[in-house]
């Protein structure tokens, strides 16, 4: 289990809860439920009803999408302090996606009713609520912008950079991507094909700018080289 302060250092992270003091998140991370991930565990399934909104409190999860042609697309990876299912709880939908654990995890959980609580108690929260629709628009956007208009190579450089950002662990030889990730997440992650990203990798394997472990973890040794392909005009 989490104590209260650890609940509450996950909260401070969250732009839902900006702004509210600690003895509010305490008392709205008091209310949580507490949700038990064992790798490729499923707290929820894409078009379930939104009963609970969550927030990882530790781990990995990796958000799954099937389009209505059976295909399966990567949405994101998320780590400690990410909204997960809370969006649609908010707007009253179905679960758009499925979380899959990539490694043993923990969530915080509120029910629907919970979270209106919160909400009547805390007016600041629907302000912080309107923003985080916002964001995960120009989210939205901004990735079909990049498979509108980007090469291939500058997509796979800029997905790699944002995992870095996201968690990414420096070490001494570069910066890991710290949680399995195979080559097919990868090609649905960008919108493209495993072919290509097979070989796009194993060219850069070959340029040395990335390395793979028997993990399947990526070693991102030549930082650099990849911020130049990502910005590449």
């Amino acid at each position: 289990m989490m104590d209260s302060s650890a609940r509450v250092s996950v909260l401070q992270r969250v732009p839902l809860f900006q702004g509210l003091p600690s003895e509010s998140l305490a008392r709205i991370a008091g209310s949580a439920l507490e949700v038990r991930l064992n790798r490729n565990d499923s707290p929820f399934r894409q078009g379930d009803a939104a009963t609970h909104g969550h927030i990882v409190g530790w781990g990995r999860i990796r958000l799954d999408q099937a389009t209505p042609d059976g295909q399966n697309v990567v949405l994101r990876y998320m780590g400690a302090g990410d909204m997960l299912g809370t969006v649609a709880v908010l707007r009253g939908i179905p679960y758009p996606a499925t979380p899959v654990a990539v490694e043993d995890s923990l969530l915080l959980a509120w029910s629907a009713p919970r979270l209106s609580e919160h909400f009547a108690e805390y007016p600041a929260l629907a302000m912080n609520a309107v923003r985080v629709v916002g964001s995960r628009l120009e989210e939205l956007q901004q990735r079909l912008q990049e498979v509108a208009t980007q090469r291939v190579e500058r997509r796979l450089a800029g997905t790699l950079l944002r995992l870095v950002r996201q968690g990414g662990r420096r070490g001494e030889q570069g910066v890991e991507i710290p949680f399995a990730m195979s080559r097919q997440d990868l090609a649905e992650l960008t919108a493209t094909t495993l072919h290509t990203v097979s070989r796009t990798l194993s060219a850069w394997e070959q340029q040395g700018i990335i390395a793979a472990r028997r993990s399947s973890h990526l070693v991102i040794l030549q930082p650099h080289r990849l911020v130049a392909i990502a910005e590449e005009a």
